[in-house]
């Protein structure tokens, strides 16, 4: 099924200020937060605590962790290689972007068809490593 053009960020950062991100399977050199298609039918928010789990295994609902939603909506264009996934003629995604603060000691289990590393960085060490400008601005913006 093809993809809307409407997805989540969810910026995840820990007790310390450090922030994870994830390395893309199918793109080596993208690292990023969180991040995943909004499902039809389905809120944003829902979507957000959704891919956290499948991402990177982090279940918030459990954990009693609230996602909070940044009440801040980017536009930015599909990459090419990726405009498949999408209905036809879609070139611009609309991203929600949440954050949520995790205990130091979380585990982290990636989802390994999407995701082949990830790390905590500081700040500024995070916002330089991924690689799209709206998750550079979330992250900075915490």
């Amino acid at each position: 099924m093809l993809r809307q053009p409407i997805s989540v960020l969810v910026v995840i950062y820990n007790q310390n200020k450090q922030f994870l991100i994830l390395q893309r399977k199918d793109d080596p050199d993208f690292w990023q937060s969180v991040t995943g298609g909004v499902d039809r039918g389905e809120q944003p928010l829902t979507t957000a605590y959704r891919e956290l789990k499948e991402e990177t295994g982090i279940d918030a609902h459990t954990l009693g962790l609230n996602i909070k939603s940044h009440d801040v909506i980017n536009h930015y264009e599909i990459r090419p290689q990726w405009r498949y996934r999408y209905e036809s003629n879609a070139l611009i995604n609309c991203e929600h972007v949440f954050s949520v603060c995790v205990p130091n000691d979380i585990q982290v289990t990636l989802c390994d068809e999407e995701h082949t590393d990830y790390v905590w960085l500081d700040q500024q060490q995070a916002a330089d490593k991924v690689w799209s400008a709206s998750n550079q601005k979330e992250i900075l913006a915490i």
